[in-house]
C-alpha cells in the first residue's frame, strides 16, 4: 500500500501525458493521407437480370473518398449492348451519403463474357471542374436470352402475363452463355 500513497498528482499527470504521446505516435503511423486518395472509388459493378419483370441492366457503386462540394455530380456513360449511343446517367452528391449507385436503363442484346465500357466523371458544383475521370469494363456471365420478352407476371396477385408467348421457356443452361 505504501507505493500508492507515494503516487502524487504529478506522477499521474506525467504518466497520462506519456500515454497520450504514445497513442498519438501510433495514430500517426497508421493514418491514411486523404490527399493521396482519388475522389471516387468504384466499389463494385455488375449486371442484374430480373426475369420476373423482363428487365436487364448493369451498373456500379461509387464511394466518395475526399470532401467534395454538395450537389456536385457523378456522370456515367454506359455502352449500349444493342450498338446504339451510350446511355448517360447522373447522380447528385448530397451531404447524407458517400455511396452512390448508378445503373443503365433497361437493355437488350447483352452477350455473355463480352466486356462493356463504362466512363465515370465527377464534376464539381459551381466551377464545373472535373475532379475524377475513369473508365472500366463490366462483363456478364450469361446473355440476356434468359430474360423473357415480356414480364412473367402482372398485377399484385402475380398472375401469369397473358401477353407472354404461350409456353415460353428460358434456353437450356448450355445455350445461355
Amino acid at each position: 500500500m505504501k507505493p500508492l500513497r507515494a503516487m502524487t498528482f504529478r506522477h499521474v499527470a506525467v504518466g497520462l501525458t506519456g500515454l497520450a504521446v504514445i497513442l498519438f505516435v501510433i495514430g500517426l503511423m497508421f493514418r491514411e493521407d486523404v490527399g493521396e486518395k482519388p475522389y471516387l472509388k468504384i466499389a463494385g459493378a455488375g449486371f442484374v437480370f430480373n426475369y420476373r419483370v423482363s428487365d436487364a441492366y448493369y451498373g456500379f457503386t461509387a464511394v466518395v473518398q475526399k470532401p467534395v462540394r454538395n450537389y456536385s455530380v457523378i456522370e456515367a456513360e454506359f455502352e449500349d449492348p444493342a450498338g446504339g449511343p451510350p446511355h448517360r446517367v447522373r447522380a447528385k452528391l448530397t451531404p447524407r451519403s458517400k455511396r452512390y449507385a448508378l445503373r443503365s436503363p433497361p437493355l437488350r442484346g447483352i452477350e455473355a463474357k463480352r466486356p462493356y465500357r463504362v466512363s465515370v466523371r465527377l464534376v464539381q458544383n459551381g466551377d464545373k471542374a472535373v475532379l475524377f475521370e475513369g473508365d472500366f469494363t463490366v462483363a456478364s456471365q450469361i446473355s440476356d436470352r434468359v430474360v423473357p420478352p415480356k414480364p412473367l407476371t402482372v398485377g399484385p396477385g402475380y398472375h401469369r402475363n397473358q401477353d407472354l408467348p404461350r409456353g415460353w421457356k428460358a434456353p437450356p443452361a448450355e445455350e445461355r452463355g
